[in-house]
C-alpha cells in the first residue's frame, strides 16, 4: 500500500514537472527508488519509471544510468518478466547506441518463459548492427530454426544472406590488399589472384552471382537490390529500396 502511494507521487511529480515546462526532476529518482524498495514487484514503476528517467530534459530527467539501474533492479526481483529485458534493451539500443549490450538484454529476455518471439529477432538485429557478425549469424540462425512465422523466417533468411555478404566482402578485400602489398598494384580481376595463389575460382554471392572487383580494390555486389540489410559491397551513392522480403522457402 505504501509503495502504491509513493508510485502515485512519482507519477504526479513527473507529470506536474513536465506540464510546467520540464526541469531537473530532482525528486524523480528518489521517489522511484523508494517505491521499488518498498515493493520490488511493482512492474509499472520499472517500466514507466525508466521512461520518465531516460529522455533528456525537458521531457525527462536525462538519467539514463538511473533508468538502467532501476530496470536491472526490477530484473533481479522479477527475473521471469520478459518485458523488463525488452525495456533495458531499448535503452541500450536507442539511447546509448550500445548494440552489444542491447543484444545481450534482448537475448536474455528471449529466454524467459512466454517471452515474445520477436525478442530473439531484436537480439540478432542489435548484434548485426553492432558489427558482431558471428554472433548475429548465430542468433539469426536460431531464429530461423525455431520460428514458424513465415515473415520472421523470411526476415531471418534475408539477414543471414546479408551477413554472409558482409563477411565475404571483408575477407575478399583483405585478400585484394594482400595482392596489392605483394605486387604494388590492385589486381585487375579475381583471375589474377587465382594465378597468384591467393584464392581459387571466382567468388560468388549467396545467390550464386559473381562479386565484382573494382579498379581501386573494392568488392561489390552485382545486384545489391537482392540483399536488403547489407552494409558492405554496395556501390558508391547506392540508395537501397525499401526491403521487400518474399516468403521463406
Amino acid at each position: 500500500m505504501l509503495a502504491d502511494i509513493y508510485w502515485t507521487r512519482a507519477v504526479q511529480y513527473y507529470g506536474g514537472t513536465l506540464h510546467n515546462g520540464g526541469g531537473r526532476y530532482q525528486l524523480l529518482w528518489p521517489l522511484l527508488n523508494i517505491t521499488t524498495q518498498l515493493d520490488p514487484h511493482i512492474i509499472p514503476a520499472y517500466q514507466y519509471g525508466a521512461s520518465f528517467l531516460t529522455p533528456a530534459p525537458p521531457n525527462g530527467a536525462g538519467m539514463t544510468d538511473k533508468a538502467i539501474e532501476l530496470i536491472e533492479y526490477g530484473i533481479k526481483n522479477n527475473p521471469d518478466d520478459w518485458h523488463l529485458y525488452e525495456d533495458l534493451g531499448f535503452i541500450y539500443y536507442s539511447n546509448l547506441k550500445d548494440y552489444p549490450k542491447a543484444s545481450d538484454a534482448f537475448l536474455r529476455g528471449s529466454k524467459r518463459p512466454n517471452a515474445h518471439p520477436f525478442l530473439a529477432v531484436l537480439a540478432a538485429q542489435a548484434a548485426q548492427h553492432g558489427g558482431e557478425l558471428q554472433t548475429a549469424r548465430t542468433l539469426w540462425s536460431a531464429v530461423y530454426q525455431t520460428s514458424h512465422d513465415k515473415y520472421i523466417l523470411a526476415n531471418a533468411e534475408a539477414h543471414l544472406r546479408a551477413i554472409q555478404v558482409d563477411m565475404d566482402v571483408t575477407v575478399l578485400e583483405r585478400v585484394v590488399e594482400t595482392y596489392r602489398q605483394r605486387t604494388g598494384r590492385f589486381p585487375a580481376s579475381f583471375a589474377e589472384m587465382n594465378v597468384a595463389g591467393l584464392m581459387r575460382g571466382i567468388p560468388l554471392d549467396p545467390l550464386g552471382n559473381p562479386y565484382k572487383l573494382t579498379s581501386d580494390g573494392h568488392v561489390l555486389l552485382k545486384d545489391p537490390d537482392n540483399f536488403p540489410f547489407v552494409e558492405k559491397g554496395l556501390p558508391p551513392g547506392y540508395v537501397a529500396p525499401a526491403p521487400k522480403i518474399p516468403p521463406a522457402n
